[in-house]
């Protein structure tokens, strides 16, 4: 990693000229993220006569990914959120030129003493959990609250009508599967015909969507208190009732679906949402969201399960959704399209 800190170095010193000696140190890389290639580092330098030190998150593309996603769009999310008050970390610089890394990267602040819950953990954080569920649905609230346009956080992004955004999404992640298919993936075609048989109706308005808010992509401390959410590579424009279902997706209540994500009851989590968005959750499009974002997931561990048969990747976090988290989502659709097609025949 010594290679790696300096020229970490040399970039920081070109993107604060007013620093003088500027040292990194402590760089490691942070296990899991599927999408970059995530470190952690200490920099340290001089300006105006004073000592400085700040903790610093890099994030930089990967020679491979379980996703692709565009880092200037990840970026401006946090760039958008930052001010508003929003737990994001603030966005610092966003690097494009090959020279300094390789590979395109970005730079934010380090949000230290603070954890990761597992969404296969059966209690994820343990007596914090009904305080920690209050903040994350509140939270995602005020993101699908937020007007993307007032906050910059549409800014590059290509506008949709509210009619449009249930097949964008659709057809983007069966392309996914069509490219990245091994085998044939049955259940994973019967939930496509019936997300296109039975489209939503369309939202009230088209808001900020962060695409993967869920267990494990915040950070909280040792007080319960929720410190950054993270990764928001796949956010886009779109129904605020996308996030709603990922976050109470089957798999990441880890076998408490009563329980989204390990946290609060299902109703009471809903209600908050509601409340901090000040919109309701119309439950027909609920349930298609629900539907076809177990079906994203499919599409994206299919994606990851090529990456890493195929060798581009040899990393482990590739491996296990491509085994586990396939056969959840499968056997989440089987049962939700059978309760389906119970009901039309009722």
């Amino acid at each position: 990693m010594e290679d790696l800190a300096h020229r970490i170095a040399v970039y920081l010193a070109h993107r604060m000229p007013a620093a003088s000696q500027v040292e990194v140190s402590g760089v490691s890389r942070i296990p899991g993220g599927a999408s970059r290639e995530t470190y952690r580092l200490t920099a340290t330098w001089e300006e105006g006569g004073k000592k400085m030190r700040r903790p610093l998150i890099l994030r930089r593309d990967p020679v491979a990914s379980l996703i692709e996603t565009e880092r200037d769009v990840e970026f401006n999310a946090y760039r958008a959120f930052h001010p508003t008050g929003l737990p994001v970390p603030e966005p610092l610089f966003l690097e494009t030129d090959l020279k300094w890394l390789d590979r395109p990267f970005f730079v934010m602040e380090q949000i230290e003493n603070c954890q990761a819950g597992s969404p296969f953990n059966t209690a994820p954080y343990g007596p914090h959990a009904e305080k920690i569920g209050a903040q994350f649905w509140t939270h995602l609230g005020r993101i699908a609250a937020a007007d993307p346009a007032k906050t910059g956080f549409s800014a590059n992004m290509e506008a949709i009508a509210p009619q449009d955004c249930w097949r964008r999404e659709l057809d983007k992640w069966e392309k996914v599967i069509d490219e990245d298919e091994l085998v044939p993936q049955p259940i994973a075609r019967a939930a496509i015909r019936w997300l296109r048989r039975n489209p939503p109706p369309p939202p009230p308005r088209v808001t900020a969507v962060h695409g993967d808010y869920r267990t494990g992509n915040f950070l909280f401390d040792g007080r319960g208190e929720i410190r950054a959410i993270l990764d928001w590579e796949m956010c886009h424009l779109g129904d605020p009732l996308e996030d709603v279902a990922w976050a109470a997706d089957p798999l990441w209540a880890f076998q408490q679906t009563e329980r989204p994500g390990g946290m609060i009851a299902r109703a009471e989590a809903f209600r908050l949402w509601e409340e901090a968005s000040c919109m309701k959750i119309d439950p027909v499009r609920l349930r298609w969201w629900e539907v076809f974002n177990s079906l994203k997931g499919l599409a994206i561990w299919i994606s990851s399960g090529k990456e890493y048969q195929s060798g581009a990747s040899s990393d482990p976090i590739l491996a296990f959704p491509s085994w586990y988290c396939t056969d959840v989502h499968n056997r989440v659709l089987a049962h939700r399209l059978a309760a389906l097609s119970k009901e039309s025949r009722s």
